[in-house]
């Protein structure tokens, strides 16, 4: 059969080999570097793939509660990164090998529209997860459209005329003629709605497309918020918001200034790294702790944070706000 360029249908199939390679790869090459090059399925263990969700949170699009829910609830956070592991494997080997295309494009669909959403907004130099998630999702919308070509368990299927090949199922989620009489208007209105879709988004997460560009992912910006004061302790909550996410925000000062900011009293990079456990209740798997030189807060961890006071009870009364320094020299201040 012949399209309307006068050449074979499977020829589309054949001409986006590179593209169901290249996607496979991308999808299936998650599973690979979680549980073979590296096993990072491991909640308690350095780079499980749960913290870098919780990277997400602060800025996701639309999907905030699901994210919130997950990392306050390890065990189905847990279950979900092995779940969707195993969804990367099986989409991204079969888009490689060319087995029920269609249906695995529409995957590809989803798990791109997912990054996008989630962490669209995240990317130190290139507007990395963006550009990951939108043309993830114009390539598999292309791949439903083209199915495989010839380099393909789906041809094989159909070139040995195997009983299933001819249902209509199998030309809705193997490969194929595509059975839309009239396809022009379909691919016109789904291309539009990823155009438009792209353009939302690069607006939204960077200021991509009018006003002022910004990038939220180069410095980490904390949010001071709910101080409260005892007799011997203030406390209050610090939330990671933006910065990049390979590594934290670096506290080496927290400063108790009175109204006229005077310093009551002052934490060292010395004593925040030796900030102790129990002085830190952590909301979510990203968790603030002490490092080496400094008080470290990942990208999306929100924490509660207690100060003793007791040395400075006359004072108690003059505490007005505090200030909390990061070692790239940005300072974030809050009152009471």
């Amino acid at each position: 059969m012949k399209n309307i360029t006068n050449q074979p249908t499977d020829r589309a199939g054949l001409y986006t080999l590179s593209i169901r390679m290249v996607i496979g790869w991308t999808y299936f090459s998650a599973f690979w570097r979680r549980l073979v090059l590296e096993n990072k399925l491991v909640p308690d263990e350095h780079g499980y793939i749960g913290e870098k969700f919780n990277h997400f949170l602060p800025n996701a699009l639309g999907i905030k509660p699901i994210i919130e829910y997950l990392v306050t609830h390890p065990d189905a956070l847990h279950t979900s990164m092995v779940t969707f592991t195993i969804v990367e494997a099986v989409v991204g080997l079969l888009i490689m090998f060319g087995l029920f295309t269609r249906l695995m494009s529409i995957g590809i669909f989803g798990l791109a529209f997912g990054i996008l959403l989630g962490s669209g907004w995240l990317g130190t130099t290139c507007l990395d997860e963006w550009q990951i998630g939108v043309l993830g999702i114009a390539g598999g919308f292309t791949l439903f459209l083209t199915g495989s070509g010839p380099y393909s368990l789906d041809y094989y299927f159909l070139k040995n005329k195997l009983r299933f090949t001819s249902r209509r199922w199998f030309q809705w989620l193997g490969s194929g003629d595509l059975p839309i009489r009239s396809p022009q208007p379909f691919v016109l209105v789904v291309s539009v709605f990823i155009l438009a879709l792209t353009l939302f988004t690069n607006q939204y997460f960077h200021g991509g497309v009018w006003g002022r560009l910004h990038n939220k992912s180069v410095k980490p910006k904390v949010e001071i918020s709910n101080l409260s004061l005892t007799d011997t302790h203030i406390q209050f909550e610090v939330y990671r918001t933006e910065g990049a996410d390979v590594y934290g925000s670096f506290l080496i000062g927290i400063h108790i200034l009175d109204n006229k900011g005077h310093l009551l009293k002052e934490l060292d990079h010395i004593e925040l790294s030796k900030f102790q456990p129990e002085n830190i209740k952590n909301h979510y798997v990203a968790k603030v702790k002490a490092g080496k030189h400094s008080l470290i807060i990942p990208l999306g961890a929100k924490a509660d944070l207690k100060l003793n006071i007791k040395d400075i009870p006359d004072l108690k009364n003059k505490i007005h706000s505090i200030k909390l320094i990061d070692i790239s020299g940005i300072e974030w201040i809050a009152e009471l």
